[in-house]
C-alpha cells in the first residue's frame, strides 16, 4: 500500500511540475462533475445497462473533482452496481491532468466491494475533452484497469463521459 501511495504522490508532483495556466473550464479552482456511459465492469462508476436472457445487469454513478491547480483535478467517484440481484459498491480516487486543456490523462485507485470482499485496480486512461459549451464537455475515454490482487483480470474499457464544469 505504501508503493501505491508513493506512485500516486509521484504521479500527482508529475503532473503539477507540468502544468499549464492557460485554460479556462479547467483552471484552479472551479469544479468538474462528471457521468459516463460504458462498460459493466472492474469497479465501474458508469451508467449501464444490459440484459440478456432473462439476466438483467445495471451501474450508476458519478465522478467529481476539484481543480486544485491550473488543468490537474482531484477526483473521486461512486458507484453502484447490480448484476442480476447482486449489489456491488464501487469507488475511486485519483487524479486527471488535462494536457493543452483538451486531452485529460489521469491515474485513480479502484475498488469494487460486497459483503466485505473487495478487489481493486489501478486504473490508468486518456481522453479528449470535447467542449460544447463554455462549461459542457464530452469526453470519449479508453481507460485501462491493471489488477493489484492476484488471479484478478485487469481490464479494458472505452467510456463516454459528460462532464460539467463550474
Amino acid at each position: 500500500m505504501k508503493k501505491f501511495l508513493l506512485t500516486i504522490a509521484m504521479v500527482a508532483f508529475g503532473f503539477a511540475a507540468n502544468a499549464q495556466d492557460d485554460s479556462g473550464q479547467t483552471s484552479k479552482g472551479k469544479f468538474v462533475i462528471e457521468a459516463n456511459t460504458g462498460s459493466l465492469s472492474t469497479g465501474s462508476t458508469a451508467f449501464s445497462f444490459s440484459s440478456t436472457d432473462g439476466v438483467t445487469s445495471f451501474s450508476l454513478g458519478l465522478d467529481g473533482g476539484y481543480f486544485f491547480m491550473d488543468d490537474l483535478a482531484v477526483k473521486a467517484g461512486l458507484g453502484y452496481v447490480d448484476l442480476n440481484g447482486t449489489s456491488l459498491f464501487n469507488y475511486k480516487i485519483g487524479a486527471e491532468y488535462y494536457i493543452d486543456g483538451q486531452f485529460p490523462v489521469g491515474v485513480d485507485f479502484t475498488g469494487s466491494s460486497s459483503d466485505g470482499a473487495s478487489v481493486n485496480w489501478i486504473g490508468l486512461q486518456a481522453g479528449y475533452a470535447y467542449f460544447l459549451a463554455e462549461n459542457v464537455s464530452v469526453k470519449p475515454t479508453v481507460r485501462y484497469n491493471v489488477a493489484i490482487e492476484d488471479g484478478v483480470p485487469g481490464t479494458f474499457q472505452g467510456l463516454i463521459g459528460f462532464a460539467l464544469y463550474f
